[in-house]
């Protein structure tokens, strides 16, 4: 086991209850106690360990239109750690005192200036941490191999559920909450303020907390907000009444994770990189011609996540069965625009770099061709979104400032969000294991969202989360072509 810090945090304990008693304390004293049976304990406020320098951090084009969305949350399940409950509290608590040192923009607020820029002010009023049971829960009851994703369990493993962005102005930008199940298996879910952090910026301060707990130094991040550089475009909230999620937030959902094993991606990859009439190469010869640098059909590869998503694209499309074949289909993907920028920014930048890749066809398009063709129009859309169509789409933003349609308005939408390349396993040891799976929260959920995670064993799997309607969901389960790719993550078998 990794050295484990234990320092004192500046905390805030909730009166009644502290940390250290929770694991002691008797049913009636429960904070809170939903149907799902995950009981919070404790409740406290963590203040940063050390008193913040850091100016106010503006809001840019690409914070501003997220203040609609909900905050992030996403967390990881881990095995039983070798201590005592309240040893663990004490533990989690100090280590992220001294992140949030680290990180003081998530320690802030959000503050709305005079002449309307929207601003995070970085004055070290802290965040809620919370400690939860369910002593009538077990791993076992939430990763499920070949089910939905228990949603009536999952949403009560993440606090401030459903908050939208701009309540950042009156709420803490990061609340946090440690799940102890019966078995001793620990959920640690992060809820994070998506005007505040992208994905990536998230999983930086995953990683930061993670490294602190368990005695390593955390990688620097680039506080710098210096993304499209300045910009006077703003967003005007009269009388501080903040904007709502664009999509039904009820509307019926069903909940999977598919897991797509290495040699299954690579078979999709082989696929959609097939010359036409090129049927007889197998995926192995073709993987050696396709990663030879003196090979020039080399350049312009389709990538294996490209592959995977044309995969999703034409099975979600052939599911949702009442689509005309006129209609136009819309595939949305969450674009990293940190290295795709000219000069490029850091990879460290705090903050949100993403924009929506957009690419399109007709139903019966999508009919009529392979996965070769649909990934091949993936990979066309994504290889033009470079240097100059970032920049195209932060002028039109400016010239139009507004929140983010999050949503599928018209049903014919797929939204792919996160990234199977955030470090989601690697660097998130607390000091007692390598996390077991990756689980989210109710935020920004709606028919056709999707999001990407790497697989547990890092060897190229991918897993990716699918939210659709109960009938389309059902289709999607019978769709032989579909499922003859997914298959089952070895620590669930």
């Amino acid at each position: 086991m990794a050295q484990m810090i234990s320092t004192m945090p500046m905390v805030d304990a909730t009166p009644a209850v502290s940390a250290i008693m929770a694991s002691k304390l008797p049913q009636s004293a429960c904070l809170d106690t939903p149907a799902s049976g995950i009981t919070v304990v404790s409740r406290q406020h963590v203040r940063p360990d050390a008193a913040s320098a850091m100016a106010d951090l503006t809001l840019s084009v690409s914070d501003l239109p997220m203040l609609s969305c909900h905050y992030i949350q996403k967390g990881l399940f881990f095995p039983a750690p070798d201590l005592p409950m309240s040893s663990l509290v004490s533990l989690l608590v100090s280590s992220l005192s001294r992140a949030l040192a680290a990180v003081p923009a998530l320690a802030g607020r959000l503050v709305t200036l005079p002449d309307d820029r929207i601003v995070i002010r970085c004055n070290d009023a802290g965040v809620d941490f919370l400690h939860a049971v369910a002593p009538g829960l077990s791993l076992d009851d939430f990763l499920v191999p070949d089910a939905d994703v228990p949603t009536k369990l999952t949403k009560d493993l993440f606090p401030m559920d459903r908050t939208v962005s701009y309540e950042g102005h009156r709420r803490p930008l990061t609340s946090f909450q440690v799940t102890v199940l019966r078995d001793g298996a620990v959920f640690i879910g992060i809820v994070a303020n998506h005007a505040v952090v992208d994905g990536t910026s998230f999983w930086h301060f995953f990683n930061t907390w993670a490294a602190i707990c368990r005695g390593d130094s955390p990688r620097p991040l680039d506080f710098r907000r210096n993304f499209f550089g300045d910009s006077t475009a703003v967003l005007r909230f009269p009388g501080g009444v903040g904007p709502a999620v664009t999509f039904d937030a009820d509307a019926p959902l069903r909940e999977r994770v598919f897991h797509f094993s290495a040699d299954a991606i690579r078979e999709m990859k082989a696929i959609a990189n097939r010359r036409p009439g090129g049927g007889a190469h197998d995926a192995e010869v073709y993987g050696k011609m396709a990663h030879d640098p003196k090979n020039p059909e080399s350049r312009g590869e389709i990538s294996s996540f490209q592959s995977l998503c044309a995969q999703i694209w034409l099975a979600v499309t052939r599911a949702r069965k009442r689509l005309a074949p006129d209609a136009t289909t819309t595939f949305r993907m969450a674009v990293n625009c940190r290295h795709r920028l000219l000069p490029a920014i850091s990879p460290a930048y705090f903050g949100n770099a993403i924009q929506s890749a957009v690419t399109t066809a007709t139903v019966s398009e999508l009919a009529r061709h392979d996965l070769r063709w649909a990934a091949g129009k993936l990979n066309a859309s994504l290889a033009a979104y470079g240097d100059g169509a970032i920049r195209r789409a932060a002028a039109a933003w400016q010239a139009k400032p507004g929140c983010f349609p999050l949503g599928n308005p018209d049903g014919s939408v797929i939204t792919m969000g996160s990234s199977n390349r955030f470090p989601m396993y690697e660097g998130n040891d607390f000091g007692w294991g390598r996390a077991l799976a990756v689980r989210s929260g109710r935020a920004n959920k709606f028919d056709g969202k999707m999001s990407a995670f790497p697989g547990r064993a890092g060897d190229g799997s991918v897993d990716i989360e699918v939210c659709l309607p109960p009938e389309t969901m059902a289709a999607l389960l019978r769709d032989a072509e579909f499922m003859q790719y997914v298959s089952c993550p070895s620590h669930l078998l």
